[in-house]
């Protein structure tokens, strides 16, 4: 099949775009490739996709007359929306920023496939949509009205636009919610990389909260697989679902979201005991207050997922970090020490 994946330079996308190509199908990926981090991260990214069945196209989300004409030059059936600008708190120092790709850019993509019949549209959402839930593990089942971070409000955005979408055109859409994806090739701006690079230089980490937080630490190759399985379970209409009945996560249009996560949350202390048995080297800890925009635990209620695809992800953060500073210290020219 011909794919649409945006953000391809992306951490998601990169290793998406890598598991589209190598089951045969012909990936287009867009990507700005913006500064909100090292550009020669995802150029050395865009270099390991080799394959005749891969092209780059340099594109914003947000240039509406750019993504129209995508559309109509590519007989795309299937589009798997990944690009978004990252960032709890880069949203709170830059909020136009989030408006323009998260917003706009959705919108834009909405448009492509309503006028070209798309197959399947999956998009990135967030397990931040949670926001002030405390009742635990997530469900999709729960409301998610109550966000801390304008990047938490604009993935709720994106799902609620994607439904309205669903329903007036019929387009058939997926909400991926995400929970904290790491692993090899990740995110320079997430913890585990700038923890990486800080203790490796023997500087202190920031920890936040004093370390009372939990995440549902979820690794790469998991997200991944459970994206590629995603893609062939394509939402039908429900005629007898209502509002009043049904689940959130459901709807009378072919709408559908669904979390990716562990399900298996992990301390943060332990994440970073993790890491330094990874190392070999212990944390220097700066302990700090909790930020604006943070929440204090997530945990993914993944049944609806496992009920679809037969899989839940399931690679632990000792292994799944292992992997990544194995990564790392390649990439990096790290010795071993």
């Amino acid at each position: 099949m011909n794919y649409l994946v945006t953000g391809a330079a992306g951490f998601i996308g990169f290793h998406l775009s890598q598991r589209l190509l190598s089951a045969g199908h012909q990936v287009i990926g867009i990507d700005n490739l913006n500064d909100y981090y090292d550009v020669n991260l995802k150029l050395a990214r865009l270099n390991l996709i080799q394959s005749p069945n891969f092209t780059f196209i340099q594109c914003d989300l947000a240039d509406r007359l750019a993504i129209g004409r995508l559309f109509e030059q590519h007989d795309f059936q299937r589009v798997i929306h990944l690009g978004a600008q990252a960032g709890v708190r880069y949203s709170i120092e830059n909020p136009h920023v989030y408006a323009e790709s998260n917003l706009i850019g959705h919108l834009n993509i909405l448009e492509g496939c309503r006028h070209h019949k798309i197959e399947h549209l999956l998009y990135a959402s967030s397990s931040s949509v949670y926001g002030l839930n405390r009742k635990m593990p997530f469900s999709t089942d729960d409301s998610v009205d109550h966000p801390v971070s304008l990047y938490a409000a604009t993935k709720k955005a994106n799902e609620l636009m994607s439904h309205t979408y669903s329903h007036l055109y019929g387009i058939p859409s997926t909400g991926l919610r995400f929970f904290t994806v790491y692993g090899p090739w990740g995110r320079p701006d997430m913890a585990l990389f700038k923890f990486t690079r800080a203790i490796l230089a023997d500087e202190s980490i920031d920890v936040y909260n004093n370390g009372q937080m939990q995440r549902d630490f979820t690794y790469i190759d998991d997200i991944t697989e459970a994206i590629f399985r995603l893609q062939d379970v394509i939402p039908q209409k429900d005629a007898n679902w209502t509002v009043e009945t049904g689940s959130p996560a459901t709807s009378s249009a072919p709408y559908r979201v669904y979390n990716i996560g562990n399900s298996q949350p992990v301390s943060l202390m332990a994440y970073i005991e993790a890491l330094e048995s990874a190392l070999g080297r212990k944390a220097k800890k700066n302990m700090l207050p909790m930020q604006p925009g943070d929440v204090l635990e997530t945990s993914a209620d993944t049944k609806a997922l496992y009920d679809v695809i037969g899989f839940k992800p399931q690679t632990g953060v000792i292994e799944g970090i292992k992997r990544f500073v194995e990564w790392y210290k390649a990439f990096y020219g790290v010795s071993a020490q």
